[in-house]
Parts: structure tokens; sequence; C-alpha cells
């Protein structure tokens, strides 16, 4: 495990305003939380809001502090932090923990969660969801449940005015087969790139497009080095939230309760949050130029019929039979 990374931004602890009502001092139990996005996302906001609940609800015994933007290290430290005990909780992509934990990625098939609010929580909050988490069990590590982080949509530099416009186009995707077979299946080439160099390789013309939410496309400014934007909301990205065993079986039942209803509570909120932010994200980018065109219900089930079947058996082959399982619960909802 690379400790340097965990070792520094522990240092942050000093300059991190604490989140909760009581002082480190007063709180019986103290979870440093870590993850990925900037302090104005809402994975940030629902946490600090999150954490506020929780030491309401515990009269100030449970306490979270919360670390945005890899302060506490890249996610594969912080996953591997957790489960090593060293950190006490993160709240990370599900596409990033594909490689610790070959089930999770059922997330990234392609129109896998309904668009419907309702009846996408419907699965994530149900046997599915709870199934998933269990796959965690055994990788040492809790899991709380499910966050909703917002959709993927595409863009290029090339048309996307019919799906036949895909073929032969480049588009960089997040290191997993099954993202890689999605774009296979509609005759395009998938090149795995580091995130942090997606914007150059998009302005040289590496790959013609990529895969993103709104609110991302929109940070990461990619619309400025992008022709054309097409609201397919193709892929859900979820969050995992992941405690270390060695901090939650020490707590009592009923504060264990109390958090794991309070995540649970918010989502509704975050939702909302997320969708604002997009609403925002969609608006800046149409008036910055940038072609924008929203897939119709049949041009979705079209997609969904290339992409669904080659991404749904490229997760049979890596995940085994915990992967068959779950994919048995997914499609008896």
């Amino acid at each position: 495990m690379k400790r340097r990374g965990l070792a520094a931004g522990f240092a942050a602890l000093a300059t991190v305003s604490l989140i909760g009502t009581g002082s480190a001092l007063a709180a019986d139990y103290v979870a440093k939380i870590g993850h990925l996005e900037s302090a104005q996302q809402s994975r940030h906001v629902m946490l600090e809001k999150v954490a506020k609940l929780v030491s309401e609800r515990t009269d100030g015994a449970v306490e979270f502090q919360i670390f945005p933007q890899g302060q506490l290290g890249q996610q594969r430290e912080m996953t591997e932090g957790v489960q090593l005990g060293s950190l006490e909780a993160t709240v990370a992509p599900a596409a990033f923990l594909g490689g610790f934990n070959p089930a999770v990625s059922i997330l990234d098939i392609p129109y896998l969660l309904p668009e419907d609010d309702a009846a996408a929580q419907k699965i994530r909050g149900g046997e599915f969801g709870k199934q998933l988490c269990e796959t965690f069990n055994s990788r040492g590590v809790h899991c709380v449940g499910l966050w909703p982080n917002g959709r993927k949509n595409f863009t290029s530099n090339k048309s996307l005015d019919d799906i036949a416009d895909f073929s032969g186009q480049k588009f960089r995707v997040m290191d997993s087969n099954i993202l890689i077979e999605q774009f296979n299946a509609l005759g395009a080439s998938a090149i795995a790139l580091p995130f942090g160099e997606l914007y150059t390789a998009l302005q040289t013309g590496v790959v013609d497009g990529e895969e993103n939410p709104l609110d991302t496309i929109r940070a990461m400014k990619f619309y400025e080095v992008q022709k054309n934007v097409l609201l397919s909301n193709h892929g859900a990205m979820e969050d995992v939230i992941l405690f270390s065993p060695m901090w939650w079986n020490n707590l009592p039942a009923e504060y264990q309760t109390v958090i794991t209803d309070t995540f649970e509570e918010v989502i509704p909120e975050l939702i909302a949050h997320k969708a604002a932010g997009v609403a925002s994200a969609l608006e800046e980018i149409k008036a910055s130029g940038t072609n924008v065109r929203e897939l119709g219900e049949e041009e979705k089930a079209a997609l969904r019929e290339a992409m669904y079947p080659a991404a749904r058996k490229a997760y049979l082959d890596r995940a085994g039979d915990e992967g068959t399982a779950l994919m048995e619960t997914y499609e008896k909802q």
C-alpha cells in the first residue's frame, strides 16, 4: 500500500474544520471520511449534512470529519486505508472499485438503472443493493449503502446525430472491460486514459470523445474542446459508502442504525442537489455554443439494445459466480 499519500492526508487533520456539533475530544467515536470530489459538489455537501444529522442524533457521541478532493490520498489509497483500519471511511465511485471488488462493476453496465429516480432507488435500496453491499464483506470493508451521483452523457468532436455515427470514433474510458465492450458494441474504439490527461487528449485529437456527467463536463471544461454533447443518460454514476469494520464493529448497534438510516434518508436531497448542478451545467454548455442533442426514447432503447448485452457478457466473464448471482437478482426485479 502507498502509505505516503495517507500520511500526507492525515497531516491535513490539523487544518480541516470538524463537522458536527461536538468537538473531537467530546465525541466517543470519531470517523475520518475521505473522498475525491470538491467541497462544492453534491457528494461533499451531503456528507456534511449526514455528519451534522448523525452528531445530533447520537447527542454528539459520533463525529464525522469530512476530507474532500483527495486530501487523504487517491481512491485506491483510501480504500486500502479503510481495509487496513488506518482510515475509518470513504465514499468511492463504484467505477473506481472494480479492481478491488469485481462484483461492483455491474454498475458500469449501461442503462442498468432506470432514469426514473424512484424506480432506480427501489433497485438501489432493495435486495439488489443489499446483495451488492454484501460482496464487500469478504474484502475486509463494511458497505453501508449506495448513493446516486448522476448519469453519464457522451461528447465528441465528431457527429453524434445518429447511433451509426459512433462507428470509427475513439472514446476515452475508465480502465474497465465493461466500458470498453460498451463502445466496441457501437463500432467505436475505447482507450483507457487517466482522467487528468483527458482535456489535452480531446484537444489534440488523441480521442474524439468521452463520457461523463454534465456537471463534470462543465467543471473540467471539456465542452471547450468538444463540438457535440449527446444527452443519453446511459450510465449511472453510483457511490459506495465504505467503513472500516474495525471502527464499525466497535459502535453500539443503535449508532450503526442511525448512520445507515441517515445515509439513506438524505438520498432524495442528494438527487435534487445533483439535478440542480446538472441543470446549471447544461445551461452553461448550451450558452457556449456547443451543439447539444437529447436522445429520444426510441433512440435510447436502440442504444441500450446495442450496448447492454455486450457489457453484460463482459461483466459476467469477469465477476464469476458472485456476479452471476447478482445479475440474477437484478434481472428478477
